[in-house]
């Protein structure tokens, strides 16, 4: 399979290590002409759960490089989703599939308008990853990664895209109901990110202190109010519990939000914490837990540049 991965963030690149690494033909699609550059020289190298190997990629600043791959897959922050539609249009071919693996809600339909709904599947990964360098990931943590059409239809190029997954190590299933998996992880990450962000703590150590813990589990509830009034049936029975048992299986995990603040990048807080504040309004639930996050880390974003 050919594979374009637009993003060579640490989900981008940990996806295209293990791909390339079983054969697949990987291409990386960078903004960046510099990075894509040194990428292409050294490839990828990574470190962790999965061991420690280096494997060679393509990389390349300019779509046209890349000819009619079999998927694209869009690994880019969600600010950044309207860009890379247009770059995995400019590469594809009629039958390019592009998937999303972002965090958030609304990128399927941002890219659909783009792309076309019929070509867009959506997903989830639960791999843990962290950028240490160009090019350079730690696989900080095995995970279930899940993939769908928002139609539910169940096509040869989704058994295709988890065949290849598989057989890289990436455990991977197909659901008809991704809509629901997607909200799913919301809510987890609108427990985890945007505290740890504030707090600067790993996810684990958010359960260590009763008061850091009592906020998220208010940020749990709302997103769980406004979940079911939009009749999302979330693909746990227990939402406060499976954070809880997230926090734990990721207790050393550097969460990506904070590894945006404490590299001062703009973060995802819109389409996480931000998505929830929306939506209650909308519908009339309060929100004032997650509404304060989502200020608290405006904040510290508008922070950057004063000097301490």
């Amino acid at each position: 399979m050919k594979i374009a991965i637009i993003g060579p963030g640490a989900v981008g690149c940990l996806f295209a290590g293990l791909l390339a690494r079983k054969g697949q033909e990987v291409w990386i699609l960078d903004k960046d002409p510099e990075r894509a550059a040194k990428i292409n020289s050294q490839g990828i190298s990574c470190e962790g759960v999965s061991g420690t190997w280096q494997v060679k990629v393509k990389a390349t600043a300019d779509p046209k490089d890349i000819s009619n791959p079999d998927l694209a897959m869009i690994c880019v922050k969600t600010y950044d989703t309207k860009s890379a539609a247009i770059a995995a249009k400019a590469l594809s071919g009629q039958d390019t599939s592009v998937l999303t693996l972002q965090n958030g809600i609304g990128n399927i339909e941002l890219i659909s308008e783009v792309v076309g709904a019929e070509r867009v599947i959506g997903g989830i990964t639960n791999l843990g990853a962290t950028l240490l360098d160009v090019g350079k990931v730690r696989h900080a943590g095995k995970g279930e990664t899940v993939i769908g059409r928002m139609d539910g239809s169940i096509t040869v190029d989704l058994r295709s895209i988890r065949e290849a997954f598989i057989k890289a190590g990436i455990e991977t299933r197909i659901s008809r109901d991704i809509k629901n998996f997607l909200w799913s992880k919301l809510v987890i990450n609108v427990a985890i990110n945007a505290l740890c962000a504030i707090t600067r703590l790993n996810n684990g150590k958010l359960l260590d202190y009763e008061t850091s813990h009592k906020i998220l589990k208010m940020a749990v509830n709302e997103a769980v109010k406004v979940a079911k009034r939009k009749r999302i049936k979330l693909s746990y029975e227990d939402p406060l519990t499976k954070v809880e048992a997230v926090c734990e299986a990721t207790c050393g995990n550097v969460c990506s939000m904070l590894q945006d603040v404490l590299k001062k990048r703009r973060t995802e807080i819109d389409s996480i914490n931000g998505v929830i504040v929306r939506y209650a309004e909308e519908l009339n639930i309060p929100g004032p837990v997650n509404s304060l996050l989502v200020d608290l880390v405006k904040t510290i974003e508008s922070s950057y540049a004063r000097a301490i």
